[in-house]
């Protein structure tokens, strides 16, 4: 495995550095590694910021984002993401017993969040090939087309970091580590629900 370095505003490539430093500055004074492993790429760090920035506009509640954000991790067994924002999804509303759930790929208790978890879990597992009846689900529960280009606007900032977490095996950053999550507790959770 390469080593990958984490950067900090003073390390990184001058196109980084007003990124890493508006980044650290948003998050109280901490950088998080993923930002910082980013920073290698000025193109990629740019490119997750900006993504993260849009996806605030689009028509899913902050709540809503975050159902996004950690499926999409649990899917792709991002341990780095799925520490993180299982920490900033309770800070941001969601209750304590969805983010739970979400770490364990088990089902919301809302039912149109479930249909919300459910359509993003299909969309990351099938690539994007969708069956028609996850589609119709999802739109039963109250969800619009604009909400399904939205979703695939959230995989796309995800996988970003995803696999930038991947291939650099990126450190969870101290204030993250409380949740950390490994693959390993989604094979148990899958096990449990077989």
């Amino acid at each position: 495995m390469t080593d990958f370095t984490v950067h900090t505003p003073d390390t990184a490539p001058e196109a980084s550095k007003p990124i890493l430093e508006a980044t650290q500055k948003g998050f109280g004074g901490m950088l998080p590694n993923l930002y910082g492993v980013m920073a290698e790429s000025p193109a990629l760090v740019e490119a997750y910021q900006a993504l993260g920035k849009i996806f605030a506009k689009t028509s899913l509640s902050d709540v809503e984002r975050h159902i996004v954000w950690l499926t999409i991790n649990y899917e792709n067994e991002c341990t780095y993401c799925m520490a993180a924002h299982s920490v900033v999804a309770k800070h941001g509303g969601v209750p304590e017993g969805d983010v739970d759930a979400l770490r364990t790929g088990a089902r919301l208790s809302d039912p149109k969040h479930e249909a919300l978890r459910r359509l993003t879990s299909h969309m990351v597992r099938t690539r994007g090939w969708a069956e028609p009846a996850e589609i119709g689900a999802f739109l039963a529960a109250g969800y619009t087309q604009q909400t399904i280009l939205d979703v695939i606007l959230g995989i796309g900032q995800k996988t970003l970091s995803n696999y930038t977490n991947h291939i650099a095996d990126t450190p969870v950053d101290k204030p993250f580590q409380s949740e950390e999550w490994s693959a390993e507790l989604k094979a148990a959770a899958g096990d449990a629900a077989a």
